[in-house]
């Protein structure tokens, strides 16, 4: 990448991280926007990288993640990726240890509701999806698909960006034919835009169409720590004071964790299979951790500012990992019409899920919103749900809902491909 006419010349390492960097400012500047009290927050993120994606780089007929301004081609996607999934492991276990001392009793207490509304969601989205093909039966498939296999896979592909679902959408590339991968992966860069930024919408919008008392549903999200933990009287030890290393043990075990892989068909481990993957097991194995707190006299509850600065940085990171790549993808295989499915398979599932959850469940607004996130599997709404809820409790509603949701949206999605 050259600048000033090529006097600064910057290597592609540091390409990357001058764009994450840029993004990271306009992203935050965007997401401060407020119109009637609606703000992207940490959304604006996303959008300014979609942009970066779209407008500073392209994606080659080998699928590589180039830069538009560099004269040597480099693929940016490993970057990216890296990115990316750091992010996601840093916010999943924050989240974890945020949610981990309130999580049990609040599970306990709400567990049939946070089951079923889990299934409820994805079940939503996955009839949404069936609508979708039967729809695209009679007005036609769209773009250049021909046959009706390959506009499943786009579909399906749809489905888990839509619920930005990334174990759905590797099942379903495992899945389906080699020749329709492809159309999975661009199903999904397609619905992914509205799946992030639909949910974030709409954890702040219900509030203000219910006008809700915030003060009010924060008192009825309140739980009580689980359990009577035994008195400790004496001083823990701690590996730093921060609780980084506390921290990296979890991210460690959860990731060793999440790649235990469960056969879900006869060909065993050679056939489909499901895993928790890196997010679900840190988010398992923080939540532990963060429960019982110590282990005799380690401490291995990171400080809260830690928590709440991992949180933070690894959302950001997540999004602009996710989103760089998502715009670039976009501008390549835009149809309008595989836009408009995303939205529905979006929207059907979260209008569902909060009115079962308010009317058939009674669930607490927060508590809700919080299982919404979760069931949506959208990890960047739950950021703005703390932010709008002004509590770390609304995690635990997310944390519980969430692996039901993970579970049900892989399944659906091979369903989906063997019925159609």
């Amino acid at each position: 990448m050259s600048l000033f006419g090529g006097i600064i010349s910057i290597s592609n390492i540091s390409t990357l991280l001058f764009v994450v960097f840029a993004v990271l400012v306009g992203g935050y500047a965007l997401g401060r926007i407020t119109v009637k009290g609606i703000s992207l927050g940490d959304a604006g993120v996303f959008i300014i990288a979609l942009l970066a994606g779209a407008l500073c780089f392209h994606v080659d007929p080998e699928g590589a993640l180039l830069f538009s301004g560099s004269s040597k081609p480099f693929d940016f996607t490993s970057g990216l990726t890296l990115i990316e999934s750091f992010g996601l492991v840093l916010f999943v276990t924050s989240v974890g240890f945020i949610a981990g001392p309130k999580f049990f009793g609040n599970f306990k207490r709400n567990f049939k509701s946070y089951v079923l509304l889990g299934l409820i969601i994805i079940c939503a989205g996955g009839l949404a999806a069936a609508g979708c093909i039967g729809l695209g039966e009679v007005i036609g498939y769209g773009g250049a698909i021909e046959d009706q296999d390959g506009f499943v896979a786009m579909i399906v592909g749809l489905l888990s960006g839509s619920l930005t679902s990334t174990p759905a959408f590797s099942a379903a590339k495992a899945t389906v034919d080699a020749q329709y991968q492809a159309l999975v992966s661009v199903g999904h860069g397609i619905a992914y835009i509205f799946g992030v930024i639909g949910v974030v919408l709409f954890v702040q919008i219900i509030p203000k169409l219910t006008k809700a008392d915030m003060d009010a549903e924060r008192a009825k999200l309140v739980v009580k720590e689980d359990g009577e933990k035994k008195a400790f009287t004496g001083k823990l030890f701690e590996i730093d004071h921060m609780g980084i290393a506390a921290f990296s043990l979890a991210a460690i075990l959860g990731t060793i964790i999440g790649q235990i892989k469960i056969p879900l068909s006869s060909a065993g481990l050679s056939g489909t299979c499901f895993s928790l993957t890196t997010t679900g097991g840190c988010l398992l194995v923080s939540l532990i951790l963060g429960h019982f707190s110590r282990i005799g006299k380690v401490n291995i509850m990171p400080a809260q500012s830690t928590l709440k600065l991992f949180r933070e940085l690894g959302l950001v990171l997540f999004l602009v990992g996710a989103g760089i790549p998502g715009g670039a993808e976009f501008v390549e295989n835009f149809d309008i019409m595989y836009f408009v499915y995303g939205i529905i398979m979006t929207i059907v599932p979260l209008i569902i899920g909060y009115l079962f959850a308010k009317y058939v469940l009674k669930l607490s607004l927060l508590n809700n919103l919080g299982s919404i996130t979760g069931g949506m599997t959208s990890t960047p709404a739950l950021g703005t749900l703390i932010g709008v809820a002004k509590t770390e409790d609304v995690a635990s509603a997310y944390a519980a809902t969430y692996p039901i949701a993970l579970i049900a949206v892989v399944l659906i999605s091979q369903l989906l491909i063997i019925v159609f």
